[in-house]
Parts: structure tokens; sequence; C-alpha cells
């Protein structure tokens, strides 16, 4: 932990953050986003269809 003193005497401890990671994400995210784009859009036709059915 790294530990800084304030002023007054006081200690104040911060701990350790882990290393950050650049991820290449934009390949996986697009196929993730279309995926619940259309799993969306099947879900909602689905139900205007069930609600035409019951009326």
């Amino acid at each position: 932990m790294q530990v800084t003193e304030e002023d007054g005497g006081r200690l104040n401890a911060f701990a350790r953050e882990p290393r950050m990671e650049v991820m290449d994400t934009q390949h996986s995210s697009n196929i993730n986003f279309r995926l619940i784009l259309i799993g969306g859009g099947l879900l909602t036709a689905c139900l205007i269809i069930a609600k035409i059915a019951i009326s």
C-alpha cells in the first residue's frame, strides 16, 4: 500500500490498483449488439402476434 502524510500528521493509505488492460472488443461487442437487436425485434413481434391472437 502506498502511504502518504497529510497536513496535521495524518497518514492516508491507498490500495494498489490493478494494471489497466486495453481489450479489443470491437468485434465481439458488434456481434453481441446485433444478437440483442435481433432478439429484441423477435420478442416484440411475438408479443404483437400474441396480443392480436388473444383479442
